[in-house]
């Protein structure tokens, strides 16, 4: 079994060996500076520690892995777009630092490479459950991302309806990963199910961290611009926990805020906040999140390996869903 730095390593070496041509340069180097912005590489990880549950050759697994990394990338790139998002990971987004064509197209060709690399894996017999698992995924996370749009402009949006956002949007790329892993291992429907699961589930816990670190984080260890989300009045499960438990007082003077503009970005930011603290928001927000991390793990505790064979993952997932950037 290896550990997630030498799973890491794996990663970056396949990436090295498999570089993107070097012309038309205008369309590879923004594929390439997205990849060295210092992402975290999780789900290519987690694809390699869910075919190490259950095979030790870890390597044939490397193709798939990569292609997950590349999907993630393009997806990140074409989501800063719709955003309007500055900065990625602290470094300018793509769109800013080209522009906003170059973006989409940069993009398009990452998603193309995955399929390329999914294609390539050494077991053939398993490449149609790969394709299928992976496209379902995408298509979901397409899903996702538009429910999030519409929630813009929505003003009744429940908490449900949020996490069932979040859940599409960013956690079944995690199972996905999981669940992938474990089909070029040759894993069995039950376990593939659970793995899946288990990521979804720890996927919206992550999901929930991320939202907590976008208004309380520190933006120098976090990446990305801290009050991002009250700026451009996004409805995230702090500002709906918000409009469940204030007053209404509170819940009005939320709404004032939300319905204006980023013109004083310091100030928003900081009444935003103010408004959460009084209410114990990040306290309620910790509490749920840890209701989907404990529904996570018992998809993962009846998964049919041996328990060692879990640990890196386990082990892996708490760190980061304790994580403080």
């Amino acid at each position: 079994m290896h550990t997630l730095p030498q799973l890491l390593d794996k990663i970056q070496d396949f990436s090295q060996k498999n570089p993107f041509p070097d012309t038309p340069a205008e369309l590879y180097d923004p594929c390439n500076y997205i990849l060295t912005l210092g992402g975290k590489r999780l789900r290519p990880a987690l694809l390699l520690m869910g075919y190490e549950l259950f095979k030790n050759d870890v390597e044939k697994a490397l193709p798939a892995a990569w292609a997950v990394e590349l999907f993630h990338n393009f997806s990140l790139m074409h989501d800063d777009i719709m955003d309007a998002a500055p900065l990625r990971r602290g470094q300018p987004t793509v769109h800013t630092r080209w522009n906003t064509t170059t973006g989409i197209l940069s993009g398009d060709v990452m998603l193309i490479y995955a399929y390329q690399f999914l294609s390539s894996v050494e077991n053939k017999a398993i490449i149609a459950r790969l394709l299928s698992t992976f496209n379902r995924v995408a298509r979901e996370v397409c899903e996702g991302q538009q429910m999030d749009i519409n929630f813009e402009t929505r003003d009744n949006v429940k908490i449900p309806e949020y996490l069932n956002m979040i859940s599409l949007k960013t956690a079944v790329l995690l199972g996905g990963a999981l669940e992938m892993g474990a089909i070029c291992a040759g894993a069995n429907e039950s376990d593939l199910n659970h793995l899946s699961e288990f990521g979804r589930l720890a996927g919206v816990a992550f999901q929930i961290q991320d939202d907590k670190l976008d208004t309380y984080g520190d933006s120098a260890k976090f990446g990305k611009q801290v009050g991002g989300d009250i700026l451009q009045n996004k409805k995230t499960l702090l500002v709906l926990k918000t409009l469940e438990v204030a007053s209404e007082k509170d819940c009005q003077e939320l709404q004032q805020w939300m319905a204006t503009g980023a013109e004083n970005p310091v100030e928003k930011v900081e009444a935003v906040k103010a408004i959460f603290d009084r209410n114990n928001i990040p306290e309620l927000i910790e509490k749920e999140k840890q209701r989907f991390q404990s529904e996570a793990y018992k998809h993962l505790d009846v998964v049919s390996v041996a328990e060692t064979r879990k640990e890196v993952l386990r082990e892996t997932v708490e760190e980061f869903l304790k994580r403080d950037k």
